[in-house]
């Protein structure tokens, strides 16, 4: 019978929250786990739960983890208050189910679902309230920490650095430092921006776990010396510092003249007796087994756990990725961070394709992890996070590492199996062995090592790629170019918490963020270019509108009424669209479309289990819908199943612009998708895809931003979107006290089950009649071409008709005269408000086919007065 190893308890080692002076901690037995290692200089490790090292790690849970740590750090930088007890009690809860014990395929696939839902709101909470330090510089240490730091510097809108052990040809290190307790010591900083560390500035330091503070003393003590800064903040997982660490800390911050504040998720001690390190070797040499790796010959050596044999090896499938550059190590420019540089949503679609065709695994959903490689985390970590998003699959990411922990395969040690491989990067301290622990037990393990590296570097029996392979029955390598001065820059979409405020699975936004760009400009001085200059409407921004308490109470009102009306709509335009597509992919119209076509892949989720991706890109009247785009969603799906989607109709404007542009895209690049255009709500009559033809009231038209993703309108100027990039737009995250867009989207998709059967009720009563019901007539085209010669109005585009146009006409546009059916119609209550508060007449015409219509100021031209009717 075999005797289980001692646990860190009978070792006399724990961890003591004793020291956390705040209620705002996470304790430490939730934030890490204690481990062993063979290193002579320290005998234990701490293991996190959080950091994706070297525990296979729910993607969303690392990535909640440390964007929270970069709200506490914007905490200490401009005296906020993000991170408090409450918050800290759900990253608690978070890890807790994340990392809850054993249980079968199934009853971990339903764990860690869970702890993803919940971290990814948690994400997207603490999006909201990001603030903007674009001065600051953060400063991540390998290995452990370069995606942590990446995380916080993303939080707090900063350049950022990491150090490294990397030793690339010709480079000259800007300053370096020392580890002491580490198992590779060295510390180089690489920036490719000679400005890197301008004085009088704030540089905040990111690590995973504070034992002593040394390694920041010296950090700060080399770099203060290279260039005094004003402020010093280091921010750890976890802080271990005893009280003399604590004072040596203060008293270096009075020697340099500077403060330091020091931030952590969780703090305490770790309790370590004194004969620790003879009696965790005697651990080791007992029940310690040592990782497996490949020899010379081919055979795995010391194998423990389950894994294929040499024998049943899968040959390697391999995917390549589009080139990115490697900003991680080198640093960006000085402005805020963009990070990861790569196509992620791409790479995650084209990784998805590669294990679908590979077989299924029985009892539950296919378990795969994602595989960073030391020091290159933070990409492969939102890779993984876009799998988890766009499937079914258990995904869990790690790295490989140097630390050699000691394997201990029984529950009451986190470490139970491990490979060790040829280390296959060039560093300071030379060539030598690496390692992967805990990647047992995957159907598919997807190894995503730095831009660059020569596959015949993976390769070889003795290789990294040959240790995966006694791991899993099938490994899935990405291969990412490193791109040079003559490559173009892939397109990067975008996603929440990073670009909106939707959550990450909500949308992927095919648009590039012009945060920096000042695009608004003033409402005539626009409406004069467009309308005298020839300028697009697209080329620059109005001042985005910031609803009063009254109009708010307006559209509090609308959504109230009219909630179960537009539920209803988008049951039938989804289920419409589900007869149609096999598999759809839907591709809203930014930004009216995007909380449309999240309620809709929320209606297939919730009605029959689908998960179906969805896009939103731009589209400009006269420019037609983003090409770019276009090849993107070319490159990576289907273009035959993807519907694109919209609000609502008007006059039918967009649907002909729509139509055409596919037509030139066809044309030009072969790739051909329909034209068909779903919408909740179509009285201009030119789709036959729409949930209703009646001119209501969809609340989400009563505002801008705040009820979709904070997102401005998109944005079509050549200097800021040029050729082979994305339309832009801009985020306002000051108005997020004022956000209504994942309350509007969860209001209405909780009234789906209780109008499910009004939906199949209203399909079944179109019976074999439904293509007459549904056909194009263009009737809103007719009545705008009546208004234009009533009016003597040239420019049609001038001519708005419907709730949601006539309400962009007072929030965009100089508007003339606004026309409507029924000045008492509750639907337009808000456009009357609107007029009223603007100085714009409101004429009586019951004779509209549409509940309102907006005119636009013709300017420079001669107009006939305003038609009969009552002017109020």
């Amino acid at each position: 019978m075999t005797v289980p190893p001692p646990t860190a308890g009978d070792l006399g080692v724990t961890l003591d929250d004793a020291r956390a002076t705040s209620s705002a901690a996470v304790p430490l037995g939730v934030l890490a786990r204690i481990a062993l290692r063979r290193n002579p200089k320290r005998a234990h490790l701490l293991v996190s739960t959080v950091l994706a090292k070297h525990l296979p790690t729910v993607p969303a849970v690392a990535l909640a983890a440390g964007e929270a740590l970069g709200a506490l750090t914007a905490d200490a930088l401009d005296g906020g208050a993000r991170w408090d007890a409450r918050t800290a009690a759900r990253l608690e809860r978070v890890v807790r189910d994340a990392t809850a014990g054993d249980q079968d395929r199934l009853g971990q696939a339903t764990a860690t679902s869970a702890a993803h839902r919940a971290a990814t709101t948690l994400r997207t909470d603490l999006a909201a309230g990001r603030p903007e330090h674009p001065d600051a510089l953060v400063l991540g240490f390998a290995e452990t920490a370069t995606a942590l730091g990446a995380l916080v510097a993303e939080s707090l809108g900063a350049r950022y650095l990491h150090s490294t052990r990397h030793a690339p040809s010709g480079a000259v290190p800007a300053a370096g430092f020392d580890e002491a307790h580490s198992h590779a010591t060295t510390h180089r900083l690489l920036p490719s921006d000679p400005e890197w560390l301008p004085a009088g500035g704030t540089v905040v330091l990111v690590d995973d776990e504070l034992s002593t503070g040394a390694t920041a003393r010296a950090t700060i003590r080399e770099l203060h010396a290279l260039a005094p800064q004003r402020r010093w903040v280091v921010a750890s997982l976890i802080d271990l510092r005893s009280p003399a660490d604590t004072a040596a800390t203060e008293e270096l911050a009075t020697e340099i003249g500077a403060p330091i504040t020091v931030v952590a998720l969780g703090r305490g001690r770790a309790v370590l007796p004194a004969g620790l390190p003879s009696a965790a070797a005697d651990v080791v040499a007992t029940h310690a087994v040592a990782p497996t790796g490949c020899g010379t010959n081919g055979v795995p050596d010391g194998r423990t756990g389950s894994g294929p044999t040499r024998a049943s090896r899968p040959q390697t499938v391999t995917t390549t990725a589009a080139p990115a550059t490697a900003v991680d190590r080198f640093g960006t420019p000085a402005q805020r961070v963009r990070l990861p540089r790569t196509d992620v949503e791409g790479t995650a679609q084209d990784v998805l394709a590669v294990l679908g065709a590979l077989e299924a695994p029985a009892g539950g959903p296919r378990r795969v992890l994602v595989l960073g490689t030391e020091e290159h985390m933070h990409t492969p970590l939102v890779v993984a996070d876009a799998l988890r998003r766009r499937s079914d699959a258990d995904v869990r990411f790690s790295t490989t590492t140097r630390s050699p922990v000691a394997v201990l395969d029984d529950p009451a040690w986190p470490i139970r199996s491990g490979i060790r491989f040829r280390s296959h990067d060039t560093t300071v301290d030379g060539t030598g062995e690496r390692f992967a622990y805990n990647v047992r037990g995957f159907d598919a393990i997807v190894v995503l090592p730095e831009p660059g590296t020569d596959r015949a570097l993976l390769d070889g029996d003795d290789g990294l790629l040959a240790a995966l392979a006694t791991a899993a029955p099938a490994v899935v390598l990405v291969d990412t170019p490193l791109a040079t001065g003559s490559d173009r820059t892939a397109p990067r979409p975008l996603t929440g918490p990073s670009f909106g405020s939707y959550e990450p699975g909500d949308v992927t936004w095919l648009l590039q963020d012009l945060a920096d760009a000042a695009l608004e400009a003033d409402t005539a001085d626009r409406e004069r270019a467009i309308q005298l200059e020839g300028a697009n409407y697209a080329e620059s921004l109005p001042v985005e509108y910031v609803p009063s308490d009254a109009y708010e109470a307006l559209y509090r009102d609308a959504l109230d009424r009219s909630a179960d009306r537009i539920a209803e709509a988008v049951g039938i335009v989804t289920e419409l669209v589900l007869q149609r597509r096999e598999r759809p992919v839907l591709v809203s119209l930014a930004r009216a479309g995007t909380p449309v076509g999240i309620l809709m892949r929320r209606w297939a989720e919730r009605r029959h289990g689908l998960q179906l991706d969805h896009y939103t890109a731009s589209i400009v009247r006269g420019v037609g819908i983003d090409e770019t785009a276009l090849r993107w969603l070319a490159d990576h799906h289907d273009p035959a199943q993807v519907v694109f989607v919209d609000g609502w109709t008007g006059k039918g404007a967009i649907t002909r612009e729509l139509t055409d542009a596919l037509a030139r895209f066809a044309e030009s690049d072969g790739a051909r998708f329909p034209d068909d255009l779903a919408v909740l709500a179509d009285p201009a009559g030119c789709t036959t895809l729409h949930g209703t033809r009646d001119d209501y009231l969809v609340p989400s038209a009563c505002l801008n931003s705040t009820v979709s993703g904070l997102v401005s309108r998109t944005v079509f100027n050549p200097t800021l979107t040029p050729a082979d990039t994305f339309h832009g737009a801009k985020q306002y995250r000051q108005l997020a006290p004022r956000d209504h867009s994942r309350a509007f989207v969860a209001t209405i998709a909780d009234r789906f089950d209780a109008i499910a059967d009004r939906v199949t009720a209203a399909l079944d009563r179109a019976g074999p009649d439904a293509d007459d019901a549904r056909a194009v007539d263009w009737r809103g085209m007719r009545t705008v071409e009546v208004i234009g010669a009533e009016y003597g109005i040239d420019d049609l585009h001038l001519i708005k008709p419907g709730v949601g146009e006539t309400t962009r006409v007072l929030l965009r546009r100089v508007p003339w005269q606004v026309l409507v059916r029924d000045p008492d119609d509750v639907d337009i209550a808000h456009v009357v408000a609107l007029a009223r508060e603007r100085g714009v007449p409101v004429v009586t015409r019951p004779d509209l086919s549409y509940s309102c219509v907006g005119l636009i100021h013709p300017l420079g031209s001669r107009v006939a007065p305003a038609a009969d009717g009552d002017v109020s």
